[in-house]
């Protein structure tokens, strides 16, 4: 099992919207995540920068790369693209981050 952590940017005033809108995550987005090995997707939001910072699991690292070419996918990016900092293609602009440490 992979560790992947991500850092997103939240537009100012839109910490309430982002929350709503995962609060009624899509369920077929939520299937879609797991049924690409994603287990445990946690984004937490620093309200002074509204950076996000998202980590997850995953037991199959190639369908991660899968994801982008999904509707799905690109229909949940397109309806959170007005909230974030986004790519030109409506993706979130995710920045990855490097594993520094781990304690088991």
């Amino acid at each position: 099992m992979e560790t992947i952590a991500f850092k997103m940017k939240l537009r100012a005033g839109f910490a309430g919207e982002y929350k709503k809108r995962h609060e009624a995550i899509w369920p077929e987005l939520s299937a879609l995540l797991k049924n690409a090995g994603i287990r445990d997707y946690h984004i937490f939001h620093d309200t002074a920068t509204g950076i996000l910072f998202a980590f997850l699991k995953t037991d199959n690292l190639p369908a991660l790369d899968e994801l982008p070419q999904d509707t799905i996918m690109q229909r949940w990016w397109a309806y959170m693209a007005d909230i974030m900092d986004t790519n030109p293609d409506a993706s979130p602009v995710a920045v990855p981050l490097e594993k520094v440490f781990f304690m088991p």
